[in-house]
């Protein structure tokens, strides 16, 4: 009989534990995402700007100041966003990976982690973006919109505003003088690159409009109060040594949650924190058990309080070929060029067709014309390590590994990037297969890389072996070729259709499709 009582009790006891953690008074989440862009938001101090709806979430939770990604690139970020993990761990780590397999050691996606525990899951934007299977929008999501769900039934819902990936529109309504912005040193200060930098301002004020019109109907709905609202980037500024790099401008993003009733109105925190926290503190919100031990911590946790490093990883983008990993502390960053053979700017049909700073830089560069921190950047290869100290270098052009005064530091941190390449993401590095060697001449034939790289499609695996990676990839004519083209696209008027033009052959059979 006692045995029996037991047993009752703890059914009894099991059963409304169980209630509780299925509870319609559960919160919801929207996780609000935008495509490659730095912390340039006027209530991150950037000059010029002005995101008054981002701001206002801001001033209603907390805004992260030292937030990171774990990798430079959608693909391989999303990735680690939509499970928790790094990406490399999951295999996730190549860009634009042509052979993906189901996730390993047990891990599933975090939309799946919800659905499970009877939320609604919603995408509601075209977006996924994962180097892993499943990887389609109908297979990782229930809808495309909370409203389709269960009356009383809690949410996990994510969107991604686009518009800040290149290709940018520009804002009529508040029009960004060039005087008016302020330049990384890295830049320089040409007003091609001004109204360039000024375009990519003029974006996101239309991108801060759209995450207004969320925020709005969320409010609308009577949703608010209940719903975990964060605000991300899933990369870097889409401009040179932004994107695709480990410097801050391509790992460190903008951060914000707003938690009513858990995160005070108008916190700043200066925490070390990465994308990947946000899985962490979400499924703890909800109530929610991974499998598996996520890489992420809950931001609100002791262990991101005390976090003292976060780390980073670039590998393969499209067809380009190359390999870097980064850790970095709230003064210091540490990046390891594991091909320093190869150029920083070495061939990338994307960004040759897409930047046109590229073009700018380039000429000036082959012309003699840049500084020396601006010329670094197009060196025909690396150093195998990089040092900064961000309280004196916040821009990272100063590279100190090899200053005595450093060999500590730079000690300390090449242990703690090895270990965690070692036994956190258990890194495969970097095959001959993967350097090509042997695969390509020594140099270049003749005319560009886009044009070789386009006649040449059909002799060799590009997939496979990457792209050449012969430096440079114009000549000086050429790049001011390339440049001439796109000097009416950057001046533009505010209200101009103009195409973008086609300075690669990919992009010109683009633009001939269109006009048919």
């Amino acid at each position: 009989m006692k045995t029996f009582l037991s047993f009752a009790l703890i059914f009894a006891v099991s059963v409304v534990n169980g209630s509780a953690a299925f509870a319609d008074d559960r919160p919801n989440v929207l996780w609000i995402t935008i495509e490659d862009w730095s912390p340039d938001l006027s209530c991150y101090g950037t000059r010029g700007i002005q995101t008054p709806n981002v701001d206002k979430l801001a001033s209603e939770g907390i805004r992260y100041e030292r937030a990171f990604t774990t990798s430079p690139v959608c693909s391989t970020s999303r990735s680690a966003m939509m499970t928790g993990f790094h990406q490399n761990f999951i295999g996730a780590n190549q860009h634009r990976e042509y052979d993906k397999q189901p996730l390993p050691h047990g891990i599933r996606p975090i939309p799946h982690l919800f659905a499970d525990a009877g939320y609604f899951t919603a995408l509601m934007s075209y977006k996924t973006d994962c180097n892993f299977l499943p990887d389609q929008k109908n297979e990782l999501f229930d809808g495309t919109d909370w409203n389709q769900r269960a009356d009383g039934q809690p949410f996990f819902a994510r969107i991604t505003f686009g518009g800040t990936h290149r290709q940018w529109k520009r804002d009529p309504q508040r029009p960004i003088a060039i005087e008016d912005v302020e330049l990384p040193p890295y830049y320089p200060d040409t007003p091609f690159v001004r109204r360039d930098w000024a375009n990519g301002l003029e974006q996101m004020q239309l991108v801060d409009r759209e995450v207004g019109g969320i925020l709005k109907r969320l409010s609308e709905e009577g949703l608010a109060d209940n719903t975990i609202v964060f605000f991300v980037g899933d990369h870097g500024r889409c401009h040179i040594r932004g994107k695709q790099f480990l410097y801050d401008g391509g790992i460190r993003i903008p951060m914000i949650m707003r938690w009513p009733g858990k995160v005070s109105p108008g916190e700043v925190s200066d925490d070390m924190v990465m994308s990947i926290d946000i899985c962490a503190t979400i499924l703890e919100a909800a109530g929610i058990d991974a499998p598996v031990p996520l890489h992420g911590k809950n931001l609100l946790s002791g262990e991101v309080r005390n976090r003292q490093y976060v780390f980073a990883a670039r590998d393969k983008m499209d067809e380009t070929h190359d390999a870097m990993r980064a850790i970095r502390s709230a003064d210091f960053k540490l990046i390891h060029n594991l091909m320093p053979e190869r150029a920083y700017c070495q061939y990338n049909q994307y960004k040759e067709g897409a930047y046109p700073v590229l073009a700018e830089m380039n000429v000036m560069h082959m012309r003699g014309e840049l500084t020396p921190e601006q010329a670094a950047f197009f060196a025909p290869s690396k150093p195998e390590l990089e040092l900064y100290d961000l309280r004196t270098d916040p821009h990272e052009v100063h590279n100190v590994v090899d200053d005595p005064k450093y060999a500590n530091v730079r000690e300390e941190m090449l242990r703690e990037l090895k270990r965690w390449r070692r036994e956190v993401i258990q890194d495969k590095g970097v095959s001959d297969e993967f350097r090509a060697l042997d695969v390509y001449p020594e140099t270049l034939p003749a005319g560009s890389v886009d044009e070789w790289v386009h006649a040449n499609a059909g002799k060799y695996d590009y997939e496979k072996f990457g792209w050449p990676s012969w430096y440079p990839t114009r000549s000086l004519e050429q790049w001011e070729s390339a440049r001439k083209a796109w000097e009416p696209w950057v001046f533009r008027d505010v209200n101009s259709k103009m195409q973008r033009p086609g300075v690669t052959i990919r992009e010109q059979e683009r633009n001939k499709a269109k006009r048919k």
